[in-house]
């Protein structure tokens, strides 16, 4: 009680009036493409985490978002209705004394996260000066302002970092991938997303426990109440053009780029990837990208050596040991709907293949699947023949890997090779 005393007296001293021009864009702005994610007025745009209104503890006083210090690490979160992927994000901010926010960006919503950081990195708002005096314990390098959190720092010595009560300005950069964080014109943290350093910090730390964290390539920005007023005004974002990237999933050689989930085989023959059913053949098994893959064509070449029940999920997520939550291009002996789409989050076939279309298949000999994912649209073709076309919000909203299945039931055995892909 007599912490949250504290910080409602602080807040109270704090100066809230906004300057004029303040929540508004330039002529130059608006030109070069910038908008607004607050209008000084109104929390439109803006809703809870997972939710559908905006239910608090938010509001608007004297044109900012008062974040009113009720929240804590399990809620207190909004998110923009919009995603974004590659972006320039600005904003304005002040924290209470020994305070504590965030903004964290590229948001997942989904049934399995409980909250946006397990998914979403978080470009750390907190009072380093006086943390410790009013929380009553240090705080390590990793969750010190302007820190990609639990992930990089920086040199702190050469921070510009105003003290709690004074406005702060900050940036994030994400474009493709290489990502700059700033605060008060000076660049604190920059680094590149996905690269073998990235991952080993993310598989190794905070995130060990957190498989999803980072990975999705567009998302939500999103606002920390965490237990303390907080102040932002001046949000605003301009969208920054997505690179199409063209590689090879799979080497020839061995499983880089790749996580197994199960107890089936996976392996490398003769420059093929093989999976081959376990001695345990009661559950499901996945070999899963590491990286996310949302808008891509994907072409994949298969052939069923043994009862070839498989496929190819994408915008999937798999939890260990083997749960999928996603969407899977059927791969399966004919009659069994290969190219067809199911997904596995409750509404099973989305489509199925027509009855002639079975005959496409080329049972043990080598197959072409090919995958066009475009927002809420479906494509599928099966050795150049049209097979699905689908829109679907719902897929449209995914967000995930590539996977490759293996059927339970036992004596499984499917080679794939040249898998190519091209994010659009």
């Amino acid at each position: 009680m007599m912490k949250k005393l504290f910080f409602v007296l602080a807040a109270g001293a704090l100066v809230l009036a906004c300057a004029p021009g303040d929540n508004t864009l330039t002529s130059k702005e608006k030109a070069e493409g910038w908008q607004l994610l607050f209008d000084g007025k109104t929390m439109d745009g803006w809703r809870d985490f997972g939710g559908t209104t905006l239910t608090g503890p938010w509001m608007v006083e004297d044109g900012c978002i008062l974040a009113e210090g009720h929240g804590d690490d399990g809620n207190g979160y909004i998110v923009t209705e919009r995603e974004y992927a590659n972006f320039h994000l600005k904003w304005d901010w002040k924290i209470s004394r020994g305070g504590n926010s965030g903004m964290l960006y590229h948001v997942v919503e989904a049934p399995q996260y409980k909250v946006p950081y397990v998914t979403g990195p978080e470009y750390q708002l907190i009072d380093d000066d006086n943390w410790e005096a009013v929380n009553g314990f240090a705080l390590v390098p990793w969750q010190r302002c302007a820190v990609d959190y639990a992930m990089y720092v920086p040199d702190f010595d050469a921070r510009d970092l105003r003290p709690a009560g004074e406005w702060n300005s900050s940036e994030i950069i994400f474009d493709n991938g290489h990502v700059t964080y700033i605060l008060n014109g000076k660049v604190t943290v920059e680094f590149e997303a996905w690269t073998p350093d990235w991952f080993a910090r993310k598989n190794s730390g905070k995130w060990e426990n957190a498989p999803e964290y980072g990975l999705s390539r567009t998302g939500r920005i999103c606002l920390q109440d965490h237990g303390y007023p907080a102040w932002f005004r001046n949000i605003k974002i301009k969208e920054l053009p997505t690179r199409s990237v063209e590689k090879e999933l799979f080497n020839g050689k061995d499983l880089t780029g790749w996580t197994l989930y199960g107890k089936d085989k996976w392996y490398v023959d003769g420059g093929e990837l093989v999976c081959e059913s376990g001695e345990d053949f009661s559950d499901y098994g996945y070999l899963a990208t590491d990286e996310y893959f949302q808008d891509f064509d994907l072409s994949v070449e298969f052939k069923q050596e043994a009862n070839g029940n498989s496929g190819v999920f994408f915008r999937s997520t798999v939890t260990p040991p083997a749960k999928v939550a996603g969407w899977q291009v059927e791969v399966a002996p004919k009659g069994n709907d290969t190219a067809g789409i199911y997904e596995s989050y409750g509404r099973g076939w989305l489509v199925q293949i027509p009855e002639e279309k079975e005959e496409v298949l080329r049972e043990g000999e080598w197959n072409t699947l090919r995958i066009l994912a475009q927002g809420d649209r479906i494509q599928t073709w099966l050795n150049g023949e049209s097979m699905v076309d689908i829109t679907d919000e719902k897929v449209g909203a995914g967000h995930g890997r590539i996977a490759l299945q293996i059927h339970d039931g036992g004596g499984i055995k499917v080679r794939w090779r040249n898998l190519h892909i091209k994010t659009l």
